[in-house]
């Protein structure tokens, strides 16, 4: 799987999001702006971006997910 095939997945099930996707070998390094995490805190943020990627992970797509997850006033924008 490409880094474009996992930024795609997750702009389009984690509403008006911005995502940065690289692949470090098998491991996933991603930030992950959106304001559908407003009021969410960091655990909430990860479990769903995880809800997300689970199919990929449970299949060996992925191996290993790094994230950093932000609101668009946490990131600055």
């Amino acid at each position: 799987m490409q880094s474009d095939q996992i930024k795609l997945l997750l702009e389009r099930q984690i509403p008006h999001s911005q995502v940065e996707a690289n692949f470090e070998g098998s491991h996933l390094k991603l930030t992950v702006i959106s304001p559908a995490f407003e009021g969410l805190s960091r655990l909430k943020k990860q479990q769903l971006v995880y809800s997300v990627l689970a199919e990929k992970i449970a299949d060996g797509t992925l191996h290993a997910v790094q994230m950093v997850t932000l609101t668009p006033e946490q990131a600055g924008q």
